[in-house]
């Protein structure tokens, strides 16, 4: 396929206010999740909280999975197009698909293991609390990441 710079720079013109919408979804889906759900977790026992998780833990994915590797893929297709053109913006949106691919690496590294636990309820009910502290804060570590990604890619437009 023969591309034009004209054509990569219209691709570009599209994509960059493409990536500032999900990441803007992506970014309130993960400030509700961290206020609304942790704190509703947080006042659960341990058996209504691992009950409310194994039957919610599919719906979590089916909505994070998708939209996390949609804003993955627009967000850094968003810096690609910018960087092949040289917008004025390709540094902030670089800085964007570079917060979302840190984001989107927390969840192997951590989330994946501690939400297959809740799921599984295979953390001792004295030991959850704990869990849930060390949970939000790595949460508030991708939000602050989601924020910060949004903001770079609003400044990229």
């Amino acid at each position: 396929m023969n591309t034009t710079p004209g054509t990569i720079a219209l691709v570009g013109e599209l994509l960059r206010p493409l990536s500032v919408a999900f990441l803007g979804a992506f970014a309130g889906a993960m400030l509700t999740e961290g206020v609304v759900l942790v704190p509703y977790w947080r006042a659960l026992s341990p058996s209504q909280f691992f009950t409310w998780y194994a039957a919610n833990d599919a719906r979590l994915l089916g909505f994070f999975g998708p939209l996390t590797a949609l804003v993955g893929f627009v967000t850094l297709a968003a810096a690609g197009a910018s960087f092949s053109v040289a917008h004025p913006g390709r540094w902030w949106a670089l800085g964007a698909a570079a917060s979302m691919f840190v984001a989107i690496v927390m969840f192997p590294i951590y989330f994946q293991g501690a939400n297959t636990r809740f799921a599984c309820a295979s953390i001792a009910p004295d030991d959850l609390a704990a869990e849930l502290t060390r949970w939000a804060a790595w949460h508030r570590v991708r939000t602050v990441l989601a924020v910060a990604a949004l903001a770079a890619s609003l400044l990229a437009l």
